[in-house]
C-alpha cells in the first residue's frame, strides 16, 4: 500500500460471518462453558448453606436457648399453615409432641 502513498498503522477484523456448522459448535461451547460455570456457583451456594446448617447446629449444642428458639421458629412455621390449633398441655406437650409423632402405618 505505500506504493499507493498509503501508510497501513492498525488493521483489524470488525465482522466475522460463520458458516451454520461453526456458528451451532460456537453456541454449543458458549453454553457448556455457562452451564459449567453455573454449575460451579450451585456447588459454592451448597457448600455455603451446609456450613451455615453446622454452625447453627454447633450453636444450638451448646446453647439450650438457641436450641429452643428453633425450636418455636419451625413451631411457627407449621402453624402458620394451619387454621386452627388446640393446646392441651402447653407448650412443651406441642414441642415434645411434634418431635415424637409418628406415621400412621
Amino acid at each position: 500500500m505505500a506504493g499507493y502513498g498509503i501508510e497501513t498503522v492498525s488493521v483489524g477484523v470488525k465482522d466475522i460471518i460463520l458458516p451454520g456448522d461453526m456458528k451451532i459448535i460456537l453456541a454449543q461451547v458458549v453454553e457448556a462453558e455457562k452451564a459449567a460455570q453455573a454449575n460451579v456457583i450451585r456447588r459454592r451456594e451448597e457448600t455455603s448453606a451446609t456450613r451455615s446448617l453446622l454452625n447453627t447446629a454447633r450453636v444450638m449444642e451448646n446453647n439450650p436457648v438457641a436450641l429452643r428458639l428453633k425450636e418455636m421458629e419451625t413451631l411457627e412455621r407449621i402453624a402458620e399453615r394451619i387454621n386452627k390449633i388446640s393446646v392441651v398441655g402447653g407448650l412443651d406437650q406441642i414441642l415434645h409432641g411434634l418431635i415424637n409423632i409418628q406415621p400412621k402405618i
